[in-house]
């Protein structure tokens, strides 16, 4: 039974909710993850960040379309349940709680090597017991100190982007005497512009998709804040200039400046790489510090993240009744323990069970981005029509409606088929595909037993 006591409290600022919407698209990805993005695509991979970019943009307008009209923590899940079935919100939800479950023992373990490599006498392990531990604090006493925490966190990083741009666009120019690096050069003068051709564009496109997931937490957030429908519709559209400057003029600056058949790019990361080739000193420990920021960033909103979801589900019925357990100060405490929990039992599976069976569990994360993209879209779709209908008039909407919507389920749908054919990426889709068939068929069986429990109450009441 829902009461208010167990309702969440609305302890987000406006810059809070805006520093989210910032920090969302900022991952360790950026800063290390790109660099094996440019190794597969070469110069060519712009082309992914911008179709990456592009589809990430007309998914947040049509999340915000619905998250608008109607806030809820429980975001895209919620308008699944309503538009497309009880089954579709309940698989989608658990899907994405447990995608971020497995992102927090990722980040927790890079964060601990990162300051291990600085501090070696304190184990790895140890040191990402420690930080989880720390942040999973911080997400307990109150959602204005996770909003307050985060916003310092998405700052360094912000500023070490602009930073970098600025350093960047200084050396294109020839402004940065001694650096023997300037000009554009690079984008073709090894192998062409696109050097494994377009195939390898669309496999370097499904590597940075994984990095612009984390878009649509603004609207999970926006909901503990006052004038929800407000913050949702100015984060989402700050959302493209955020993917022009941070994403994509980024990554034009790394292939303009460093040759993409360089091999620090995958093993060292991209921004180091351009940093090493402009001689800036002590740029690996520049690029560590920052990385480390944006890991437990990262790690931060993923255990946030997590535990609202976990308690969106839980008020919808389809989470342990406890998971909606709020504190005096609004904060789900058992939905962030719980969530804690299931993280630390996937790394205890990680030492426990053979490495296969740990592969399979990451990867069936691999293809949920897209699954999550697919949902939203088919959910707006529908709700958009049933809204129409009612007359109801909406504050937000989607471009070139319902073209737009369908061309984004379209082209969803190729990638994931495009993903079945290259081998690389098989395992992805059949890993998440086999999660979402055993999340369905649990869904369906407790819908089964509710409904019986409901017969045999009525039965019962009939023959009272």
């Amino acid at each position: 039974m829902q009461t208010d006591k167990n309702n969440l409290s609305h302890g987000l600022k406006s810059r809070h909710v805006t520093m989210l919407s910032i920090a969302g698209v900022i991952g360790a990805g950026l800063f290390v993850g790109s660099g094996r993005a440019i190794a597969e695509a070469g110069p060519a991979t712009i082309l992914a960040y911008i179709f990456a970019g592009v589809l990430v943009v007309l998914v947040m307008r049509m999340l915000a379309e619905m998250a608008v009209a109607s806030p809820d923590t429980g975001s895209f899940s919620t308008y699944a349940d309503q538009a497309i079935g009880k089954w579709a919100g309940y698989t989608i939800g658990w899907l994405y709680w447990w995608f971020w479950v497995l992102i927090i023992p990722i980040e927790a373990n890079i964060a601990a090597t990162i300051i291990n490599t600085y501090v070696p006498q304190l184990e790895i392990w140890v040191l990402s017991l420690v930080i989880t531990l720390l942040l999973t604090a911080t997400n307990l006493f109150s959602v204005k100190n996770y909003g307050e925490f985060e916003f310092w966190l998405a700052l360094v990083k912000v500023a070490a982007i602009i930073g970098f741009i600025i350093l960047g666009a200084c050396a294109i120019f020839g402004l940065l005497p001694g650096t023997g690096v300037s000009g554009v050069s690079r984008l073709w003068d090894t192998g062409g512009f696109m050097p494994n051709g377009f195939g390898a564009v669309l496999s370097a496109m499904l590597i940075t998709m994984f990095s612009f997931l984390g878009a649509e937490v603004v609207t999970i957030a926006a909901a503990e804040s006052d004038a929800a429908g407000k913050q949702i519709s100015r984060a989402t559209n700050s959302v493209i200039w955020r993917i022009t400057l941070f994403y994509i003029l980024s990554i034009f600056i790394v292939v303009a400046l460093v040759p993409w058949t360089d091999p620090r790019l995958a093993s060292e990361g991209s921004y180091v790489t351009v940093l090493d080739t402009l001689g800036v000193p002590h740029a690996k420990a520049i690029i560590d510090f920052v990385v480390l920021t944006s890991v437990t960033s990262c790690l931060n909103s993923s255990l946030y993240t997590a535990s609202r979801m976990l308690y969106s589900l839980s008020r919808r019925g389809d989470a342990p009744g406890c998971a909606q357990v709020t504190s005096r100060s609004g904060t789900p405490l058992i939905a962030v323990l719980l969530s804690t929990g299931a993280a630390f039992l996937t790394v205890i599976a990680n030492y426990l069970v053979p490495s296969k069976v740990f592969g399979f569990l990451m990867a069936s994360s691999g293809a949920i981005a897209l699954l999550v993209y697919l949902v939203i879209a088919i959910s707006q779709l529908r709700l958009r029509k049933r809204l129409t209908a009612e007359g109801k008039t909406l504050g937000y909407r989607m471009w070139l409606f319902p073209w737009l919507t369908w061309g984004v389920i379209l082209f969803i749908s190729g990638v994931l088929v495009l993903m079945l054919f290259r081998p690389d990426h098989r395992i992805e889709v059949l890993s998440t595909l086999a999660l979402a068939i055993v999340v369905v068929c649990s869904g369906l069986l407790i819908t089964r037993r509710r409904a019986r429990e409901g017969q045999g109450a009525a039965l019962g009441q009939g023959a009272s």
